[in-house]
């Protein structure tokens, strides 16, 4: 079975602080245990209090940029983005991990442990 990690990120390499500001997800695809591919996407960046011009909400279509994806691994993120993470059915796990490469051993092992504190309060 194929599980599809996303991970904000700016570098590819470590994993954003925060969920909206990030420009890229790098998402993971594993395949019984192991790496099968891993890819750079650019993803909808917003900044508090700016919607875009192009209409719909940032955090929605963040979520649906990565609709093909089963977990979502994030440094933290505001609460209502959070919560359309959850009800798109996302498994979602916020980490102090900042390595993706650690991060993404750490889930297949299932050593990754979510904190929800990383949760932001609008």
């Amino acid at each position: 079975m194929k599980t599809k990690v996303a991970i904000p990120t700016d570098d590819g390499l470590t994993i954003s602080a925060h969920f909206g500001q990030a420009h890229f997800f790098k998402i993971v695809t594993l395949e019984e245990g192991n790496i099968e591919s891993a890819e750079i996407r650019e993803k909808a960046v917003h900044q508090h209090g700016q919607m875009p011009a192009e209409g719909g909400h940032p955090g929605q279509r963040m979520i649906e940029s990565i609709a093909d994806c089963q977990v979502l691994i994030s440094g933290g993120m505001g609460s209502p983005v959070y919560q359309r993470a959850v009800n798109a059915g996302l498994q979602v796990i916020l980490t102090r991990t900042q390595d993706i490469d650690t991060a993404v051993a750490a889930f297949q092992a299932g050593s990754l442990q979510n904190d929800p504190q990383l949760v932001h309060m609008h």
